[in-house]
């Protein structure tokens, strides 16, 4: 369960996994003034599905504890109506803590993707739901700096949920963005790579609560990641840049266990049509996309 909150001064991820041999909470901020970025988690070992994370997007808790009393680690994702209250404390990150609590709310009118992806191999599979333009509210502390999450500094939250049983090699392509167009929410969550996507997509665009279902989308990435990032579509309807911000590499090698990859955080720029027809000129919409492999 991964949700990411960010405004145009940072932006926070947070994420709990259980993976079988083991489960995580891990934490990611970013200030984009400062181009500085602070992360941390924690491991439990052979959790094999003991963290008890909820079989619905729609419905229970996600908690995950570790450590004690000032050592401790604690990361909790709880429903409270038609919000997700977002509760964190981490003891050590770079020297200092991190603690914050966010509420999203999610509305109940609102569209969001559902989607079952297939492998080649039968066994596989992977079970997903996205959700865009959740207005966020709350702070983030970091040692003496806090950041605020609020609707005068236009802050949305992604919510990507995911339970399946993956191959021991994966990749993925990801892009997402939330936001304001003529008043109305505007997001969209473009997706591939992962799983057998000839049978379905994770492509939408959100507008005004209604979603928006996209064929197959085209990530460009430039070798040099602070150009610009190029997302083309086969219909036609997804042609969009994005000019990057902060870019963070990741490259995590640990034998039987390996991950990396690149998140690009910045500015989307570009034209999507709907499904009538109408065409949505973007400006300047805040967001990321990110290229991953992993073997685990």
């Amino acid at each position: 369960m991964c949700i990411r909150d960010r405004n145009s001064r940072c932006l926070v991820t947070l994420i709990i996994a259980d993976i079988g041999y083991f489960g995580m909470a891990t934490i990611m901020l970013i200030d984009f003034e400062k181009k500085m970025s602070y992360e941390g988690g924690s491991l439990k070992l052979l959790t094999r599905g003991s963290l008890n994370l909820p079989p619905s997007a729609n419905e229970g808790d996600a908690i995950f504890s570790n450590g004690h009393f000032f050592r401790r680690n604690f990361l909790s994702f709880k429903r409270d109506g038609d919000n997700i209250i977002l509760s964190f404390y981490f003891h050590k990150i770079k020297g200092k803590k991190m603690r914050g609590s966010i509420k999203l709310y999610k509305d109940p009118t609102h569209d969001t993707m559902v989607n079952v992806i297939p492998f080649k191999n039968p066994r596989h599979f992977v079970y997903v739901q996205k959700a865009n333009c959740m207005p966020a509210k709350g702070i983030v502390q970091y040692g003496d700096e806090t950041y605020e999450f609020s609707e005068k500094n236009n802050s949305y939250a992604c919510l990507d949920w995911s339970r399946g049983v993956f191959p021991y090699r994966t990749s993925w392509y990801w892009g997402s963005a939330s936001g304001l167009f003529d008043g109305k929410p505007l997001g969209f969550n473009i997706d591939y790579g992962f799983g057998d996507e000839t049978i379905a997509t994770k492509n939408m665009i959100f507008y005004d609560g209604k979603g928006h279902k996209l064929d197959k989308i085209t990530f460009h990435i430039p070798k040099n990641y602070w150009n610009l990032w190029r997302f083309t579509s086969n219909d036609g309807r997804f042609e969009m840049t994005l000019k990057p911000i902060f870019i963070k590499t990741v490259n995590v090698n640990a034998g039987i266990l390996k991950t990396g990859g690149v998140n690009a955080y910045g500015y989307y720029k570009g034209e999507i049509i709907l499904d009538d027809g109408k065409k949505l000129r973007i400006d300047k919409l805040l967001g990321f996309a990110e290229r991953y492999s992993h073997r685990w």
